[in-house]
């Protein structure tokens, strides 16, 4: 029944031709039709929370509300409620839920209520989860001002709003880039500048600087809010003129599930708001936007296999409008460089500091199973990227060996078309345990080109591919002194290289690990008790595959592992395996279809989880 409810969204019909387009295999579609606990969670965690909705005119706007952690939470079985400052007067979100209202009155949807779309995202720790549902009420009233001398005043153009969404379908997404920003709230005071499709100086210069958007599209009873990140500049202004701007930015490679595109192919409307964190002045955008591929996408962006061209048929430029501000830190390693417009020549403003380029060389690989390889590289400048801590992972570029450079048909490898060849491996040792400081190592599964690339490389070649840096926050939390809780982990096949990374800096007989394995995989299990004799005891092991066929060197895993104190099922990981009383928190690193049924399983519990559809 769990895989039936995780998989009871399908893709529509603009999704499927983009897939098609692109060349993507096909997979289930994994967004789950409720609140899952991990989105309920993000949810309340996240301290901004980007919404779309259409307006009587049947245009999508977004816009982005919050400040603090907990304006937004679940009230009900997938239901989230939301209360927080908004700008009151020119937020197009705001006017098209409340329809001018601003006295304090319940406003109720009738029917199916309004569609809507929503994305809470938690920007300095990279984490979003996507929303989709319905309006089911709300309320819009002003602000009592908080200066004791202005009381009685009400903040001109400032409110507070209270809503109220069903969710009908939620995504966890990646975090590719998502630079970092510390967020606070702020009281907005709005004031338009401009409400004119063609943009005034100061929304320019916003585009200009900007390294986040958000955007909005629709498909007939969907919709769906998302973000879209890179280098300041990212969007360029193709014209500007009174029939309304040209914004044109690449669509970079991502999870390849299409899901906004997809919208835009059979509607092709979106909103977007352009915030600046700092100012709290805010765009907001919403035109049509065409999708650009291969050759088109290159005409107007050289090095783009795929892009967005939007020409504004409505917009608004609003300074201090938002109700929170935001202090920059790292940006994304994922970051490209600007890809400046054909018709342009590069601008310095938009170019940004140069990436510190750093040589990662691989100098040692032990094969431990025919598809498991463990990787071991050298940092020429350790100083460069800093330090890691476990838990992360590493953002490696393999595009000076695998990047073949722009084709607009390749159909012995499609998937290269649109692969930028960057990637994140979790880093699956532990800082300087048996190694020095400048280096690392990865344990990954051979599955695609650079994966591919990585088991046919030896460490006599000198491979050198170029470390961007680090990221994630996949952590065990620190329990106060003389407090001991039992440590329950979950996980699929490699997901066990978080917690390997972990496991010297925690005491092992507090852990309780549930590891769901394929016997071809065993080698990665006896590598990992050699490693951590303890581990054994505290671990139950669900080997999946039949005994027929079993080759040797299988038959002599099976029986090694059988024999090591580890609790040994020939068969699946099932819900009676996870009643753990005790267990006040999970953690889950697992593929796609594992991760689903184990949320439904533990519905109600903390959960922290990995995700790896990036």
């Amino acid at each position: 029944m769990s895989f039936v409810i995780a998989d009871s969204v399908p893709w529509h019909q603009g999704e499927e031709a983009m897939h098609k387009l692109m060349h993507v295999p096909y997979s289930e579609n994994p967004s789950a039709p409720y609140l899952t606990p991990g989105a309920a969670y993000l949810a309340q965690k996240s301290p901004l929370i980007a919404l779309g909705t259409v307006d009587n005119q049947g245009r999508p706007w977004t816009t982005l509300w919050g400040g603090n952690p907990g304006f937004a939470a679940p009230v009900a079985q997938s239901v989230i409620g939301v209360r927080t400052f908004v700008d009151k007067k020119y937020d197009p979100v705001v006017e098209a839920l409340f329809g001018g209202k601003d006295n304090g009155e319940v406003v109720k949807e009738e029917g199916d209520g309004r569609l809507m779309a929503g994305l809470p995202v938690d920007m300095e720790n990279r984490r979003r989860v996507k929303l989709m549902g319905r309006m089911m009420g709300g309320a819009l009233a002003g602000l009592k001002s908080m200066d004791p001398v202005e009381q009685g005043k009400e903040p001109e153009h400032a409110g507070e709003a209270q809503l109220v969404m069903k969710i009908e379908e939620s995504l966890g997404n990646c975090p590719k880039y998502i630079s970092r920003k510390h967020i606070t709230p702020a009281v907005p005071k709005p004031n338009l500048i401009s409400d004119s499709p063609e943009l005034p100086p100061g929304a320019v210069e916003l585009l200009s600087q900007a390294d986040t958007l958000f955007i909005s599209s629709i498909h007939e009873n969907s919709m769906d809010t998302n973000i879209r990140g890179g280098p300041p500049g990212f969007v360029r202004l193709v014209s500007n003129g009174p029939d309304g701007a040209v914004l044109a930015y690449p669509e970079y490679s991502g999870n390849r599930l299409y899901q906004t595109l997809g919208n835009l192919k059979t509607t092709p409307l979106a909103g977007y708001v352009f915030p600046n964190f700092e100012t709290g002045n805010v765009l907001y955008v919403t035109g049509r936007a065409d999708i650009l591929v291969g050759k088109d996408a290159a005409a107007l962006l050289p090095r783009s296999n795929l892009a967005l061209r939007v020409t504004v048929t409505g917009a608004r430029y609003v300074e201090n409008g938002l109700p929170f501000r935001g202090q920059a830190g790292d940006p994304s390693p994922y970051n490209p460089q600007v890809r400046y417009l054909t018709t342009e020549k590069p601008a310095p403003s938009a170019q940004g500091s140069d990436r510190t380029s750093t040589t990662a060389t691989l100098i040692k690989k032990e094969i431990l199973t025919p598809s498991i390889g463990r990787f071991r590289f050298k940092i020429s400048d350790p100083s460069a990227p800093g330090k890691w801590t476990p838990g992360q992972y590493a953002t490696l570029s393999f595009q000076n060996e695998l990047d073949m450079g722009y084709s607009h048909m390749k159909d012995d490898d499609p998937t290269s078309i649109n692969d930028d060849y960057i990637r994140t491996f979790t880093i699956s040792s532990y800082p300087s345990e048996n190694l020095t400081e400048s280096e690392f190592e990865i344990t990954v599964r051979k599955k695609g080109n650079v994966t591919r690339h990585l088991f046919m490389s030896s460490e006599r070649s000198g491979l050198d591919i170029e470390l961007r840096g680090y990221g994630g926050e996949f952590r065990f939390e620190d329990k106060p002194a003389g407090k001991t809780t039992t440590l329950t982990f979950i996980a699929g096949g490699i997901g066990i290289t978080p917690l390997i990374a972990q496991l010297p800096g925690i005491d092992i007989s507090r852990l309780q690990l549930f590891w769901s394995v394929a016997v071809q995989d065993l080698g990665l299990v006896l590598d990992t008790y050699r490693q951590f004799p303890e581990l054994p005891t505290s671990t139950t092991l669900f080997v999946t595959g039949t005994d027929r066929d079993l080759s040797e060197e299988e038959q002599a895993n099976l029986a090694s592992v059988s024999g090591s104190g580890t609790q040994v099922h020939r068969r699946r990981l099932a819900q009676r395996d996870l009643d753990v009383p005790q267990a006040e928190e999970w953690y889950l690193c697992a593929g796609t279809g594992l991760k689903a049924v184990v949320l439904n399983w533990l519905a109600g519990k903390k959960v922290v989880y990995e995700d790896f559809n990036y």
